[in-house]
C-alpha cells in the first residue's frame, strides 16, 4: 500500500515547495483506504493525485540550501554549506553574523523542536496542542517551579557578550520566520491545525533560549529520584538501615573514581542536634506521593530514569599513534525524533579579536554555539556529574503560614494563567516556601491537609517543597558560549565556575598535548544533624528546622580537577569523582561505576604490550558489549542444577556464552530475561507500587552484595506465606521462568532467541508520535525501530528498564571522537539526523549508521569542509541584494 512514508522516498531536493491541498484533505481522502487490488482507471488516478498532494503538502516546509537568500540585519554575505548529511557549516565576517546565521539555519531545520521546548520550559505546552491532560499536568507543574521566570532574572547576570549572542540568535530565528504560514515552516503545525488552531508562530525571544537550559537542568539534576525513593520505600519498610541496603555505597576498591587519590580540600560540616522526624506517618507519605506525581508530569526533553549518563575519556598523546590526545565523548540521553543534538560548525571567516569563533560540534537547536565539540586549540566532553543539587523540604503548614523553628512564616503566593488552545483558561495558585516551590498539591491531587501528624495533632498538615540550586539564576549561559573559545586548563576551570547547573563532568584535551579534567557545579554545603534520618541530601529534609537548610555553595576552587595525570588517560562515566573522604561531598548517588570500569579497563587493555591507540580503536571501545552484570551473576547462575531438559535450555545457553550483549546473542536475551525475572521475584514483594527495580547500576551492586548472604530476607518473597525462599531458590525460578516467559515471545528452541529482536531502539516524535495520532502520521514521523545490543551499565549504553520491558529507554545520543592531532581525523555521529523535518532525507539517515555502531568523517579545516560540501547557501544582506 502507498502511504505518505514515499514522500521521503521521492528524488527530489530539500527545498520548499507550496500547494493548496490541506493535510485534511489526504488524511481524510478515500484514495488512502483503496488496496492495490482496486483495478478501476479512476481509482488509480485519485490514488496517484492523493499521494502526490500528500508528498506536496510534507515537503513544503523543506528549507532552500542552495542558491542565495536575503536576511536583513546581516552586515556581510554568510556562507552556510551542507555536507551529504545536511549538517551545515556557517562562515561569517563578524560574530553577530555567525550568530544571527546559526539561528536561521536552526529555524530552517529545527523549528517546531524549537517551538515545542520553549512551550514546555514556559509551562505553556497546552497552548500549543491544546486540550490534553498530561499537557496541563506538565504546564502547572512547570509554572509552579518558574523556570521562565528565573530565566529572565538570568538575562542582566550574563556578559554583554553572550546577551549579544541570543539576541542575534533570536533574530535569525525570526528572519527565518518571517512571512511564512505555519504550513510553510513545520510539517506539525499542519497535523496540529486539524485539531487546534494554528496561528504564526510568536517572535523567537532570548529569554525562550535561557529558559532551555532549564530543562536541560532539570533532567541532569542529579539524586532527586532517589531522595525521594528513599523516602517511599521507607513507607513499605519501616527502617532506615534496611532501605540504605538499597542503596549500597559506592564499590571504589572495584570500580575507581574519575580521580585518584590526592590532596583535595575537604568541606567541613558542622554536627547539630536536632529533633527526630518520622517519615513513615500516612500523612507524610501521602505528601510524598504528590510530590513524585508531580514531579513524573515533567516532559523530559533530554530523558530521565536509568541510563541518562554519558561516557567520556580522553588520553594523552604519550600513548597514542600520532602522538597527540584523544577525547571520546557520547553522552546518554533520552531517544527521540529528531534527536536532541543538532551538528554544525561555527566559523570566522578571519578568526580575529572581533570575530573568534572557529568551532564543530553539538548544538542544541534553539541555542547559540556548540555545546559539546573542539575548536582549534581544544576538544571537550560533558558528562553528567550527578551532583546533589535538590533536597525536598517536608513542612508544617497551617493555612498559609509554615513553621521554622519555633515560629510560623507566612508561605507566599502567586497567580498564574494558563491558556488552553480551544479551551479555557486554567488559573492555579503557586506557593512557596523558604526552600521553595510547594510541589505537593500542584497537581490537585487528593488534600492531606486534614491527615494527622505523627505528635497526634490533627490542626496542621504536611507539604513538600523542593530547593533546587537552577531556581536560583546564574550564568550557565556564559559557560556555554565561553567553552566554544576555551584553549587550556585555565580557560576550561573559568568555563567551570560559570557552568552552575547542571553540573557536568568535564574532560578536555589540547592541540599542545595535555588533558584534564574539571568538576564545575552550584553545590549545596549541608550540615551534619544528628536525627534518625540522615541530613546529607539522600533523604528529605524537615523544613521546620533551620538546622537542615543549605549553609552556602561549595567554593568553586574546591571543585576536583586534574591536568596530565600520571596514567596517561582519565576516564569520567558518571562514577564517583575523588576516594571517599577526598575533596567537597558532591552526593552519596552516584552511578556505581561498571560502566566507567569497563572503560578504564578496555584502554588499560589497549594499551598493554606498547600499542598506541587510534581514533579506530576509541570507535570501536564506544561500541563495545560486555555485560558487567554477567559478570556478577552467571557464575551463581551455572551452579545450580535444573533437572528438567526443557527448563534447563537457558541456562545451557550461559554456559559458553562470552557476556556480550550483542543484538544476535541468544545467551544476552535469556540473561536479560532472568534478570529483570529475578528482581521482580527478589524485591517487588517489598516496594511500592510503581516503584519496581529498573536494573541499573545500583540494583547490580545489591545483587553483588546479596549472592553472598543466601538467606537474607530480601529474597524472601512475601507473597507466599508459609514459604521462606532463600538465593538458590529464587535464581531457580527466575531461570525458570525466563524460559517460558522467552518461549511465548521467541518461540520454542532457544538457539533462535535473538537480543535484539527484544531490545529495539524506537526514536519517538514528542507530539506526533504517541497512540492518539492517527498511524498513517505516526509511521511517517516516527523511525522504523532498529534492534540494538548493548544495555543498561555497559559501554554501549543502549539502557532498558527492568520493570516495564526491554525496550531502550536511553542511548548514546550522539558518538564523537576527536583527533587533536589531525582533527580532519576525528569521527562523529547522530542519533537520527540533522534535519527535524520528517519528509527531509537527513530526518534519519545517521539513525542505521549509529545502530551499527559506525561513524562519518567529521572535517573541520577550510578545505576539508570546502572539500565535503554538498550545498552551497549564501545568506546576504538587504542592501546588498538591492544594490
Amino acid at each position: 500500500m502507498v502511504t505518505a512514508r514515499a514522500a521521503r522516498r521521492f528524488p527530489l531536493s530539500d527545498e520548499s515547495s507550496a500547494s493548496a491541498t490541506t493535510l485534511a484533505d489526504v488524511l481524510h481522502s478515500r484514495a488512502f483506504r483503496i488496496t492495490l487490488m482496486s483495478v478501476a482507471i479512476v481509482v488509480v488516478v485519485a490514488l496517484v493525485a492523493v499521494v502526490v498532494a500528500a508528498v506536496v503538502v510534507v515537503r513544503r516546509p523543506l528549507p532552500q540550501t542552495g542558491g542565495t537568500v536575503t536576511i536583513p540585519g546581516l552586515s556581510a554575505d554568510v556562507t552556510v554549506t551542507r555536507d551529504a548529511r545536511g549538517i551545515p557549516t556557517i562562515g561569517a565576517a563578524s560574530t553577530h553574523d555567525l550568530f544571527m546565521a546559526q539561528g536561521f539555519v536552526a529555524a530552517q531545520d529545527r523549528f517546531f523542536e524549537m517551538d515545542y521546548r520553549r512551550h514546555v520550559t514556559a509551562g505553556r505546552l497546552s497552548e500549543l496542542v491544546g486540550e490534553n491532560e498530561d499537557a496541563l499536568e506538565a504546564d502547572k507543574v512547570i509554572r509552579t517551579f518558574g523556570w521562565r521566570n528565573v530565566a529572565e532574572q538570568e538575562w542582566q547576570l550574563l556578559e554583554p557578550s553572550t546577551r549579544e549572542a541570543l539576541q542575534a540568535y533570536a533574530d535569525g530565528v525570526n528572519a527565518y520566520l518571517k512571512g511564512k504560514a505555519p504550513s510553510q515552516i513545520a510539517l506539525e503545525y499542519t497535523v496540529l491545525g486539524l485539531q487546534v488552531h494554528v496561528g504564526s508562530p510568536e517572535p523567537w525571544d532570548p529569554i525562550d533560549s535561557l529558559a532551555w537550559l532549564k530543562a536541560m537542568a532539570w533532567d541532569l539534576r542529579g539524586n532527586y529520584d532517589d531522595e525521594l525513593e528513599r523516602a517511599t520505600t521507607y513507607g513499605s519498610v519501616r527502617d532506615v538501615a534496611k532501605v540504605d541496603e538499597l542503596f549500597p555505597t559506592y564499590p571504589q576498591d572495584l570500580n575507581a573514581p574519575i580521580l585518584a587519590a590526592g590532596d583535595e580540600t575537604i568541606t567541613t560540616q558542622t554536627a547539630l542536634h536536632t529533633d527526630e522526624v518520622d517519615l513513615g506517618g500516612d500523612a507524610v507519605q501521602a505528601a510524598f506521593a504528590q510530590a513524585q506525581a508531580a514531579m513524573d508530569a515533567v516532559p523530559h526533553l533530554l530523558g530521565v530514569g536509568e541510563g541518562i549518563g554519558s561516557n567520556s575519556w580522553v588520553v594523552s598523546g604519550d600513548l597514542t599513534a600520532d602522538g597527540h590526545p584523544i577525547l571520546a565523548n557520547d553522552p546518554h540521553l533520552g531517544i527521540s525524533a529528531p534527536g536532541i543534538w543538532m551538528q554544525v560548525g561555527l566559523r570566522c571567516t578571519t578568526v580575529s579579536s572581533g570575530c573568534p569563533y572557529d568551532v564543530s560540534g553539538f548544538s542544541f537547536a534553539g541555542f547559540p554555539g556548540v555545546v559539546i565539540g573542539h575548536n582549534a586549540d581544544l576538544a571537550w566532553g560533558l558528562t553528567n556529574l550527578g551532583a546533589d543539587v535538590t533536597d525536598f523540604f517536608l513542612e508544617r503548614v497551617d493555612g498559609n503560614r509554615t513553621q521554622r523553628d519555633d515560629e510560623w512564616e507566612p508561605i507566599t503566593t502567586r497567580t498564574e494563567v494558563i491558556k488552553v488552545n480551544g479551551g479555557d483558561d486554567v488559573t492555579i495558585e503557586v506557593r512557596e516556601t523558604a526552600h521553595g516551590p510547594i510541589v505537593s498539591d500542584v497537581l490537585d491531587l487528593a488534600a492531606v491537609s486534614d491527615a494527622p501528624l505523627p505528635d497526634g495533632s490533627a490542626r496542621r498538615g504536611y507539604e513538600v517543597a523542593l530547593a533546587w540550586t537552577a531556581l536560583a539564576p546564574g550564568r550557565t549561559a556564559d559557560a556555554v558560549i565561553s567553552i566554544d573559545l576555551a584553549k587550556d586548563a585555565e580557560d576550561i576551570a573559568r568555563v567551570g565556575r560559570l557552568l552552575e547547573v547542571p553540573s557536568q563532568n568535564i574532560v578536555f584535551a589540547t592541540a599542545d598535548g595535555h588533558i584534564g579534567y574539571q568538576a564545575p557545579g552550584r553545590i549545596p554545603v549541608r550540615a551534619a544533624v544528628v536525627g534518625d534520618v540522615p541530613s546529607d541530601g539522600t533523604w528529605p529534609r524537615p523544613g521546620w528546622d533551620s538546622a537542615y537548610d543549605w549553609q552556602g555553595y561549595v567554593d568553586s576552587e574546591q571543585m576536583p580537577h586534574a591536568t596530565d595525570p600520571e596514567d596517561g588517560f582519565i576516564v569520567a562515566a558518571n562514577q564517583q569523582v575523588t576516594p571517599a573522604g577526598q575533596g567537597p561531598f558532591l552526593t552519596k548517588d552516584w552511578d556505581y561505576g561498571y560502566r566507567s570500569q569497563l572503560i578504564r579497563e578496555g584502554l588499560e587493555d589497549l594499551l598493554a604490550d606498547g600499542h598506541k591507540v587510534t581514533v579506530a580503536d576509541m570507535n570501536t571501545l564506544q561500541t563495545d558489549e560486555h555485560n558487567p552484570f554477567a559478570d556478577v551473576l552467571v557464575p551463581s547462575l551455572l551452579a545450580l542444577d535444573i533437572d528438567d531438559p526443557y527448563d534447563d535450555d537457558g541456562q545451557e545457553l550461559l554456559r559458553t556464552w562470552d557476556h556480550v550483549s550483542s543484538a544476535d546473542s541468544a545467551a544476552a536475551a535469556y540473561f536479560a530475561a532472568v534478570w529483570s525475572t529475578l528482581l521482580r521475584l527478589a524485591f517487588a514483594d517489598d516496594l511500592p507500587d510503581g516503584h519496581g527495580p529498573d536494573g541499573g547500576s545500583r540494583w547490580l551492586e545489591v545483587v553483588r552484595g546479596l549472592l553472598d548472604d543466601p538467606d537474607s530476607p530480601w529474597w524472601d518473597d512475601r507473597t507466599t506465606p508459609g514459604v521462606v525462599e532463600g538465593r538458590d531458590e529464587v535464581l531457580t525460578r527466575a531461570m525458570v521462568t525466563a524460559r517460558n516467559e522467552l518461549t511465548v515471545q521467541l518461540g520454542t528452541d532457544a538457539t533462535d532467541w535473538r537480543w535484539g529482536r527484544l531490545h529495539t531502539a524506537a526514536p519517538e516524535h514528542p507530539v506526533l508520535g504517541g497512540s492518539s495520532i492517527p498511524g498513517l502520521v505516526r509511521d511517517f514521523v516516527n523511525p522504523d525501530p532498529i534492534a540494538v545490543g548493548g544495555g543498561s551499565s555497559i559501554i554501549n549504553a543502549t539502557a532498558w528498564n527492568a520493570s516495564e520491558g526491554y525496550d531502550v529507554t536511553a542511548a548514546p545520543s550522539m558518538r564523537m571522537v576527536v583527533d587533536l592531532g589531525d582533527l580532519d581525523s576525528s569521527t562523529w555521529v547522530n542519533l537520527t539526523g540533522s534535519s527535524g523535518h520528517p519528509a527531509s532525507n537527513h530526518y534519519a539517515d545517521q539513525f542505521g549508521a549509529w545502530a551499527a555502531g559506525e561513524t562519518f568523517p567529521w572535517p573541520f579545516t577550510s578545505a576539508a569542509v570546502t572539500a565535503d560540501a554538498s550545498r552551497r547557501l549564501i545568506l546576504r544582506p538587504e542592501a546588498a541584494s538591492s544594490s
